[in-house]
């Protein structure tokens, strides 16, 4: 097993602008490089070791991939060349190399949540998503870095250190699906595994000019979880482009017994072309969800195109926002009540080794009372209800997936926003929490970049379960603009 656990500061990198590194393995889209190895025009193992190439290559500057078992991916991969030449049936997915978020359990791999509690952890069973991408042909290539039990949007740990920004090595990559970003951005997987409760697919997809999709809850199931009805953290699929996401969320999604609340929606309904003429639809622009939210001008001025390009698509474009009274309550609520029952023990025995932020969040849970999680059922209900009538009027919400650029990594969060104080660690991401809190689902997709050149992502949200029409629309921006194609130039 080989361990990466460093990551170099250094100065912007220009983004390129040209084709030519898509020309290579490693930036060839998952769904071609899936064809041509079932074609048998690109073996396994080729593709394996054109990722480990780029890894070696580019993995020390950003420290994405934290733990690499090259050795059994290796062995894996020749066996998906057997298995492909003996005329067996193979899934959608196979000979891809894949490195899955530290927080997802891996049979007989380390998984540690970015925790000396879990440095040295290695579960016997598969979370179901491993479970799913495992049988779907996937070879397994490591783990990528989080936060320190996915808390907060900005990637580092006491056992791995820091994620750094590929387009910019001073910056944060995002989190806490901080690693599997950049580590598409760069070319080291083509497909990656992640989770979302407050923006942890959306923010990190943002800063690193990838795309990140929160799915409806329900529509990738989870388990093993400690509160199986619980709604606000979803897991669900990273990619360079939303065709990509759409193939990997068609093998994460679907029904399962082990999940209460799982959709019954088979995964091959992603499995579909995604090409749909979106003239017609009635689409709501929201700089800033009605002042909600204070926004950088650098974000602002980035996606101000944004809502042109709908309208030219034939989108009738108006800026409007739904009512997201009580959204904040909800998602702060809620997630302090999870992580009381998910890490409260920690709390009690561990102290010492948890992050002073993480601590006080569990606290916060602690202190809860009937009253309070009562209250935030009630509002969690009527915020529904509000969000259900306005996407009658409306076939999608359009509005910035982060706050801010990203930022300096030397710092844990953004002290302010556009002049506005940030009081503490969940403030700046508003713009992704208060959707998370609808239960709608939410595509972050690559809309345009600052003048430093640093990414800027654009918020795709849909009515209740419509993930595939939310699919459908960051599709058709995506074809009609070319902002998923800027590479990092690293290594």
């Amino acid at each position: 097993m080989m361990t990466f656990v460093t990551g170099r500061p250094g100065t912007r990198v220009p983004p390129e602008e040209g084709s030519s590194l898509s020309n290579e393995i490693h930036f060839v889209p998952a769904r071609e490089l899936a064809r041509r190895i079932r074609a048998r025009e690109l073996s396994a193992r080729e593709v394996l070791h054109a990722h480990l190439d780029r890894i070696e290559r580019t993995n020390p500057q950003v420290n994405a991939i934290v733990t690499l078992v090259a050795e059994r991916a290796t062995q894996q991969a020749r066996a998906a060349d057997e298995r492909l030449a003996s005329g067996a049936e193979v899934g959608p997915l196979h000979g891809l190399p894949v490195a899955h978020k530290d927080t997802h359990a891996t049979a007989g791999i380390r998984t540690t949540s970015g925790s000396p509690i879990f440095a040295d952890h290695v579960p016997a069973a598969d979370d179901l998503v491993i479970e799913r991408m495992r049988a779907a042909g996937v070879i397994t290539l490591g783990k990528t870095n989080v936060p320190e039990f996915a808390a907060g949007s900005h990637t580092f740990n006491p056992v791995f250190g820091l994620t750094r920004n590929p387009y910019d090595l001073s910056r944060s990559a995002g989190g806490s699906s901080g690693g599997a970003a950049a580590a598409l951005a760069c070319g080291m997987h083509p497909l990656a595994d992640g989770s979302d409760m407050g923006g942890s697919l959306r923010n990190p997809a943002s800063f690193c000019n990838v795309v990140g999709f929160r799915p409806s809850p329900g529509r990738v199931p989870s388990w093993p979880v400690p509160a199986g009805w619980a709604t606000m953290g979803v897991q669900g699929p990273m990619a360079r482009d939303v065709a990509d996401v759409a193939l990997l969320l068609s093998v994460l999604a679907g029904p399962d017994p082990r999940s209460p609340i799982a959709l019954e929606t088979p995964g091959a309904a992603f499995a579909v072309p995604l090409d749909r003429d979106p003239a017609g639809l009635r689409v709501a622009w929201s700089p800033d969800l009605g002042g909600a939210v204070p926004v950088d001008p650098a974000v602002t001025g980035a996606l101000e195109p944004a809502a042109k390009v709908f309208a030219d698509l034939g989108c009738t474009v108006e800026e409007d926002c739904p009512d997201l009274s009580g959204a904040d309550e909800v998602f702060r609520t809620l997630r302090a009540w999870h992580w009381d029952l998910a890490l409260g023990p920690l709390l009690d025995g561990r102290r010492a080794d948890l992050k002073p932020s993480l601590a006080e969040n569990i606290e916060a849970g602690r202190r809860l009372t009937a009253t309070d999680v009562g209250r935030a059922e009630a509002l969690h209900t009527a915020l529904f209800h509000r969000v259900r009538t306005f996407f009658e009027r409306y076939d999608a919400l359009l509005l910035p997936v982060s706050q801010v650029p990203p930022f300096d990594a030397a710092m844990e969060y953004p002290d302010e926003v556009a002049g506005v104080p940030m009081p503490d660690y969940l403030e700046w991401m508003r713009s992704c929490y208060l959707i998370s809190a609808t239960g709608c689902p939410a595509l972050s997709v690559p809309a345009g970049f600052t003048p430093d050149g640093l990414p800027v992502g654009l918020q795709i949200v849909g009515p209740h379960r419509a993930d595939l029409a939310v699919l459908r629309l960051g599709h058709a921006f995506q074809q009609a603009t070319s902002h998923h194609t800027r590479r990092p130039l690293l290594g």
